[in-house]
């Protein structure tokens, strides 16, 4: 599936010819949610051990890219708001969303139910905006002002007016509403599920199977 210019961040592309790979190469989206444990470790693998093996072999480099792709998942109540602070990274600094998202995974418990539970939600959106801060360099201000909710009616007396990344949210939930995706991690390559990937694989299984599947 196509991704939005505004999400280019979360385009992983090891080549270093994008231009000439662009009508070649193999896409692997991975759907992933910020709060949950096996999107975690599929995460750390992915992007500590199987992202620098690719690099390192420059033909599988320009023939494969990855596509990250934010799950929410309404069980975990805070997955809306780490998401949120996944598109408003991608707005500020896309080219930091993949470090931003390696430092929220490695804190993921922070944002864990018992660890928001007694906190209100911009609370909760000022520790992420901290976060962004130190992990991706984005100004922690800006961040926090895409993310806090207003605490007065709007204009007209609305009351339910989200913040100023709710639409590019809605279009990530949208995304993988229209290709079926229910759960994370989920893998699509090539536009194909592959259901046959574990978050338990561990780099060679990863390494293995791309060697398989991109010719």
């Amino acid at each position: 599936m196509a991704l939005p210019p505004k999400f280019k961040g979360a385009r992983l592309f090891l080549g270093s010819d994008v231009s000439a790979a662009a009508e070649q190469v193999h896409t692997v989206e991975i759907f992933l949610d910020y709060v949950c444990p096996f999107s975690a470790k599929l995460f750390n693998t992915l992007y500590t051990a199987v992202v620098p093996a690719i690099r390192a072999n420059a033909q599988l480099a320009a023939r494969v890219q990855f596509i990250f792709r934010q799950q929410v998942q309404p069980w975990h109540p805070s997955s809306t708001l780490v998401h949120e602070a996944g598109v408003a990274v991608l707005r500020l600094a896309p080219e930091k969303f993949w470090d931003f998202s390696a430092a929220l995974f490695k804190d993921q418990k922070a944002y864990f139910d018992v660890s928001v539970v007694n906190e209100t939600r911009n609370e909760t959106y000022k520790r992420l905006a901290k976060l962004g801060a130190q992990s991706a360099g984005v100004d922690e201000a800006e961040l926090y002002q895409l993310l806090a909710v207003p605490t007065l009616p709007a204009k007209d007396g609305s009351l339910n007016i989200g913040n100023a990344v709710t639409n590019d949210l809605k279009v990530a939930i949208k995304t993988a509403r229209l290709v079926g995706v229910h759960v994370s991690p989920t893998v699509i390559f090539d536009g194909w599920p592959a259901n046959e990937i574990s978050s338990s694989w561990t780099a060679d299984q990863w390494l293995q199977w791309l060697g398989k599947n991109v010719a």
